[in-house]
């Protein structure tokens, strides 16, 4: 529940699963000292799902032995404290005819820590120390035992808490000292914090820590920080964030908050916000309007102006329409002008008015009135509708034009509207005095004197004088405002800057830069600073045009999410973010941005492409364009079946192409395989995942990478030269390749299926190859082994593979030779698509194996609940029973087929008898 605060947080924690027996498939192999008291059996759980359990009931033991069982080792991922849910089932001892005083109704649970998984037969010795006991387990239903009769009762369920915990990961370990159980599952988790968004703050998924420190916020997308103390969390060991009020964002101009404070919304087309803060938008003001959403504010319609004093949120206005009704009120040589406020003041307040006037000389000119005119209070910034002149020429006229003038005027263009008034002088007016010198001064007098005016109609009778105190410094003047001055502006300044040469240009193969060729991979490690290569190949983008959407998987480094980035002037766009976890070492920052520096390189349509880089914030991330269908593996597997060949072989083409111009640009990938594709709502395939050499130097915890041979390498895809020498070339990557098209046209299924590593290692030395796929056309599979020659020079480069899919498509009818079932493989380890029927318990099992497990329920429901009733099926019962998909009736009909051939006489598992029932 989000609310503005104070807050109350109220969220559920996330569970992280470390291990979920629930979920293997193939043995546990966890050890036991000496003789294997503890059993590891194949059992149903209450799902009837097929699961692996341990089972101990020594009842003639000697009193005090313990028998002890220990889990393999389990990365703690950064937990502090991990929580253990046991589900098992233990025996009642009076129930047992052969119980003593030893059997117990308890086991006791232990674990021990390690920075790696260096645990043997031996060591840590099998005693309760070195290893840090949790808990003894009491069981709180107990099953009875009767004669003749299966055992009945419930499953017990006890979680229990680890920690803490402080090294890379941890054993955890089971002792029994006389107890008939079944230990059912172990599912080990530890609770994150989720992710929250509150009052505008983003919290990151958070694993709490031992020692609680305060986790930092961030604004969410179009927020921005208040002043004061940066928000903050603090996520507690039961994955619950602490409730504490949450301030510090503000929805930035243009935005409002929305849905519980956890968003800001773009104030839609007509309204604006133009401040942050906590308000919310608000309606254009008049005569303004805004046309796009998230405006911080509304522009003037045509006509309409702001003053550069008025606030952003103010109603625009117009200029004033012209005075009206100019009155003159002629005395002598003085003049008095009258008139009436306009009748539109354009929406403002800031009202003035200002006079222009010109002078015509009797049977002359028309000029601009000169400087012997004076003007009271003065010709502009007038604020009283009227104006006194004085100092008129006789027998002149007069024009004065009066303008009313507001806080706009200045913006608009075209005439300022006026009113005009002609005002024409008496003959008899005096002429008025210029040229006045002093001649004579004293502290009380002053003596004054001036040429006689030419009187055009007679002498001069008298003169008239006024005068006025002068202003002292600190006193104001007792006249009224005088004239204005006009302020100049410089609006703007050329500049001229000369462009910048970036320096790093590197001479690859003696090819000075600039010149023409082939363009060539540079490896960002070469360079003396790193961060360097990430400023020459990757854009840096501003996090504010980063919005992150939603988290869609957990990459090497930090979480893989879904996001939009909308830069400006540029259309918005769904991309993938790859983001550096908090914590980081300066080194893991490099290695993360090394991608980048190695992406950016790279310009093709089968490549995925680099939008950019954020290394100004926290987090880091990774941009890049977004592939709506994800990994090439696990969409192959949820669509399996349902492309035809040539659609499988325009993605190994995809594929190819890419391959072909990393090759072409020097490049070695190193980790080729289905799961490093990427594929988009189109089907089009692009390699990714450029990080590889992290791997050959650091630690990891994905088992698809091994460690016995000295590195971390994908055994299943990796060519023999580059296991034992690390001969790592594109004929490397072509050995690589071979093995995706296996993946391909296999629908995923995983490369030497259930085999080691080191079972891969052996069969590949003895010239053993994958065999042919189902339906997998021969020319394919040709293909497929000339990639896993055994010289690498014998490869195909990618250039022929291109060209060698090319033909294929542009000839269709090769595809549809179908290599032979077997054909390729004689290796016992190698030829395991299809098992022997005894293998199956039921008809569902056997749906299950193939993959086919989605029509369990549909084969019970039309009859067919037998293998006698199955082998009998056609095309027509798969259609009735609801396998409408051309792939999939083909792999059950296959499967039905190969069983049945198993049941021949002579067949394997036959031997001349009678065929078996099935």
């Amino acid at each position: 529940l989000l609310v503005s605060p104070p807050v109350l947080i109220i969220c559920l924690s996330v569970l992280e699963t470390l291990l979920n027996t629930k979920l293997e498939t193939a043995d546990l192999k966890w050890l036991t000292p000496f003789s294997p008291q503890w059993e590891e059996l194949s059992g149903l759980d209450e799902e009837q799902h097929s699961v692996r359990t341990y089972e101990v009931c020594d009842l003639q033991r000697t009193p005090g032995l313990a028998h002890w069982l220990r889990t393999g080792w389990v990365p703690r991922r950064g937990a502090v404290h991990v929580y253990a849910t046991l589900r098992f089932t233990m025996l009642e001892c009076l129930s047992l005819s052969r119980a003593g005083r030893s059997c117990k109704e308890t086991f006791t649970v232990f674990y021990f820590e390690s920075d790696a998984d260096t645990a043997t037969a031996f060591t840590p010795a099998w005693m309760e120390n070195p290893y840090i006991k949790v808990d003894t387990v009491a069981a709180e239903h107990l099953t009875r035992k009767r004669p003749g009769a299966e055992a009945t009762g419930k499953v017990n369920v006890k979680t229990l808490r680890l920690g803490p915990l402080t090294k890379a990961g941890f054993y955890l370990a089971f002792q029994d000292q006389g107890a008939c159980m079944a230990l059912l599952s172990l599912h080990l988790f530890y609770k994150k914090c989720a992710q929250l968004t509150v009052n505008l703050t983003h919290f990151p998924e958070t694993v709490p820590r031992e020692l609680v420190v305060p986790v930092a916020g961030s604004c969410v997308a179009d927020a921005v920080p208040t002043p004061g103390p940066s928000p903050s969390l603090y996520c507690r060991e039961d994955g619950q964030w602490a409730e504490q009020p949450v301030t510090g964002c503000s929805c930035a101009p243009g935005f409002e908050a929305a849905e519980g404070n956890t968003r800001c919304r773009a104030c839609a087309q007509g309204t604006f916000k133009p401040l942050s803060g906590e308000g919310s938008c608000q309606p254009c003001p008049a005569n303004s309007h805004s046309s796009t959403i998230g405006s911080p504010v509304c522009q003037c319609r045509n006509g309409y102006f702001r003053a550069r004093t008025d606030f952003r949120g103010a109603p625009c206005t117009a200029p004033p329409s012209a005075p009206r009704s100019v009155v003159p009120r002629l005395n002598g040589s003085s003049l008095r002008l009258e008139w009436s406020a306009p009748l539109e003041s354009g929406g403002r307040e800031d009202l003035t008015y200002a006079l222009r006037c010109r002078e015509c000389r009797p049977g002359g000119s028309c000029t601009p009135c000169g400087g012997d005119l004076t003007f009271d209070p003065g010709p502009r910034d007038l604020v009283e509708p009227w104006v006194a002149v004085r100092g008129l020429r006789p027998d002149f006229t007069y024009t004065f034009e009066v303008t009313a003038l507001n806080g706009v005027s200045s913006l608009a263009t075209g005439p300022v509207p006026f009113e005009a008034v002609n005002v024409t002088t008496d003959r008899e007016v005096p002429p008025p005095v210029s040229d006045i010198r002093v001649t004579r001064s004293s502290p009380s007098s002053l003596s004054l004197a001036w040429a006689v005016p030419r009187a055009p109609s007679g002498a001069v009778l008298d003169y008239e004088v006024k005068y006025h105190e002068k202003v002292r410094p600190g006193r104001t003047p007792c006249t009224p405002r005088g004239l204005g001055g006009t302020v100049g502006h410089v609006l703007g300044a050329a500049e001229s800057r000369a462009s910048e040469c970036r320096g790093g240009c590197l001479s690859v193969n003696g090819t000075p830069c600039g010149s023409s060729g082939t363009k060539v991979y540079i490896d960002p490690f070469t360079y003396e600073d790193p961060n360097e290569a990430v400023r020459e190949f990757a854009k840096e983008i501003d996090v504010s045009y980063v919005k992150i959407e939603e988290v869609i998987g957990a990459g090497e480094f930090g979480e893989v999410c879904r996001g939009r980035l909308k830069a400006p002037g540029k259309k918005e766009s769904c991309v993938a973010i790859k983001t550096l976890k908090g914590g980081y070492t300066e080194r893991q920052r490099r290695e993360f941005l090394s991608e980048a520096s190695i992406m950016g390189q790279f310009e093709h349509p089968n490549i995925i492409r680099l939008e950019g880089v954020v290394t100004n914030s926290v987090p880091v991330m990774i941009l890049t364009e977004f592939m709506e269908n994800g990994a090439l593996d696990s969409f192959l597997r949820l669509n399996d079946g349902q492309f035809t060949v040539i659609q499988l072989v325009g993605m190994l083409r995809g594929i190819a192409s890419g391959m072909r111009y990393l090759a072409e640009m020097s490049y070695v990938h190193r980790d080729l395989a289905a799961r490093n594709i990427l594929v988009n709502s189109n089907l089009v395939c692009k390699v990714s995942d450029f990080g590889l050499s992290r791997f050959l130097e650091e630690n990891s915890s994905d088992p698809t990478y091994t460690s016995s041979l000295g590195g971390k390498i994908p055994i299943r895809w990796t060519a023999p030269e580059a296991i034992a020498f690390r001969k790592f070339t594109s004929a490397s990557d072509a050995w690589s390749y071979g093995i995706v098209m296996w993946e391909v046209m296999s629908f995923g299924e995983r490369p030497y299926w259930d085999m080691s590593n080191q079972d891969v290692i052996n069969a590949i030395e003895q010239d053993y190859r994958l065999p042919p796929p189902p339906d997998c056309p021969t020319s394919l599979h040709q293909l497929m082994l000339d990639c896993w020659q055994k010289d690498r020079n014998a490869r195909p480069r990618f250039p022929q593979v291109v060209s060698a899919l090319d033909k294929m498509i542009r000839n269709p009818a090769s595809l549809k030779i179908v290599a032979r079932e077997n054909s390729g493989a004689s290796h016992p380890l190698l030829d395991q698509r299809q098992p022997h029927y005894s293998a199956f318990g039921s008809v569902g099992e056997w749906l299950r194996a193939i993959k086919m497990g989605r029509y369990e329920e549909s084969f019970a429901a039309a009859g067919f609940g037998s293998f006698e009733l199955v082998s009998q099926i056609s095309a027509e019962d798969l259609l009735r029973i609801g396998v409408t998909l051309a792939g999939h009736q083909k792999k059950i009909l296959a499967s039905v087929q190969h069983m049945k051939s198993q049941a021949k006489p002579g067949a394997p598992g036959g031997s001349g008898a009678p065929a078996p029932q099935y």
